[in-house]
């Protein structure tokens, strides 16, 4: 039995993908849990339809993603932090800080889709590198600053 896939199945496909199984385990498990449904000509042809409308829409998102990247890509950010005497930060600079100070610019991304690039957390004043990921194809490293406030 031809059936779509609404949901990525582990070990048979991933979701909107037309796979053939055996018409018990279609009938028996597939379609009453709403993980697939049968294929039929008419239902093809929905299908496609709106897998032709979702790539638009995700190629315009990959778009606006990279126009943002290039952006940012040779911004520096400066973030302030308070210090002692010495140059030591008073607890750390993490991704909060950096979400909220590319907001400051004018463009909003989640603070989940941010990684800094060090192997610990940032405690003194200096230049350092993140990662921020746009769209799942899109992804740049942007310098940012932590000076003494």
């Amino acid at each position: 039995m031809n059936i779509i896939l609404k949901e990525t199945v582990t070990k048979l496909g991933q979701k909107d993908e037309l796979v053939t199984v055996k018409n018990g385990y279609a009938r028996n498990y597939l379609i009453p849990k709403g993980l697939a449904v049968q294929a039929t000509e008419s239902v093809k042809k929905i299908h496609a339809e709106n897998v032709k409308q979702r790539a638009h829409k995700e190629e315009k998102l990959k778009n606006a993603a990279m126009g943002l990247a290039k952006f940012l890509e040779n911004k520096v950010l400066k973030i302030g932090a308070k210090t002692s005497s010495t140059g030591k930060i008073f607890g750390s600079v993490n991704t909060i800080q950096l979400a909220e100070a590319i907001a400051e610019k004018g463009f909003v991304v989640d603070r989940k889709n941010i990684t800094i690039l060090t192997d610990e957390s940032i405690k003194e004043v200096g230049t350092y590198k993140a990662k921020i990921k746009l769209h799942k194809d899109v992804s740049v490293e942007m310098s940012f600053e932590v000076f003494a406030e």
